[in-house]
């Protein structure tokens, strides 16, 4: 808040200023106007509707399944409840790959139908050109480097990228190019901590890392996940902050055993 009172919107600006001052910029997922909301109230810098949405809300087992219908749905719910974090929306499984025009389309699409004030994308080099466009365009972009799990078929599972010397020096290239096309940020997913320590610090503009070690500038996981909502699989790199599904399971049990007991709702619930 400024002494005025007003609040003090987080911008491409904002998070540029983060890294040059040396203060660790926060990121988490959100899929919906409630937790959204909640998660604005905390302070989060960054709201990203992720396409991870896929497997923790829609039940899919990979992000491949999500559209942009999906995306915008979802996008609406989270920008409505939001009035200081920047909002982010995940471009999803062929909504950029196809061509540059339907690419700077979609992205379009994110910021004008569904409120984001920016979008991110998968890919190094090879979505260079759908990157400028979109960047020429007026419209933020966060890359993302590493893991990238619209490739996981690709990649060969969900795996460490950058462990050998030819891949890590070709994530250095595609940081490095995507910072050019004009990425105002950059997403470092289950990266070694020293490369992703060192593309941090070769880049101008700011890393956020999922996997990748402690120097990076700013830190995301999905909500889902550090909450303990999600149970299927925990990877490695998540911190649970909170176990709610237990919590969640036990007041559901509570509440079934009160309604076949009679015991809810009592009098105070009743007209």
């Amino acid at each position: 808040m400024s002494k005025q009172g007003t609040i003090n919107k987080i911008t491409t600006s904002a998070i540029q200023k983060m890294k040059q001052s040396g203060e660790k910029i926060s990121m988490l997922t959100a899929y919906d106007y409630s937790t959204a909301a909640t998660m604005d109230e905390a302070g989060m810098d960054i709201i990203l509707i992720g396409d991870s949405l896929g497997m923790v809300v829609l039940g899919y087992d990979s992000t491949l399944p999500v559209t942009m219908e999906d995306m915008i749905h979802h996008t609406k719910a989270v920008s409505r409840a939001v009035k200081r974090a920047m909002v982010i929306a995940d471009m999803p499984f062929l909504s950029y790959q196809t061509s540059i025009q339907e690419g700077v389309y979609n992205a379009g699409r994110l910021m004008k139908e569904a409120g984001a004030h920016g979008v991110k994308l998968e890919g190094g080099q090879e979505v260079a050109d759908v990157v400028r466009k979109i960047t020429s365009s007026g419209i933020p972009l966060m890359g993302h480097l590493g893991l990238t799990p619209q490739s996981v078929h690709q990649l060969g599972g969900y795996k460490v990228q950058g462990k050998d010397d030819k891949t890590a020096r070709k994530l250095m290239e595609d940081a490095r190019v995507l910072e050019e096309a004009g990425a105002f940020s950059l997403v470092l997913e289950c990266v070694p901590a020293q490369l992703a320590g060192e593309i941090s610090r070769a880049l101008a503009i700011p890393t956020i890392g999922i996997g990748a070690g402690v120097a990076c500038d700013g830190q995301v996981l999905v909500v889902n996940d550090m909450l303990g909502i999600f149970e299927k699989f925990t990877p490695k790199f998540v911190k649970k902050y909170a176990e709610l599904n237990k919590d969640i399971r036990s007041a559901m049990k509570q509440y079934i055993d009160e309604v076949k007991s009679g015991a809810f709702p009592g009098k105070e619930h009743s007209f």
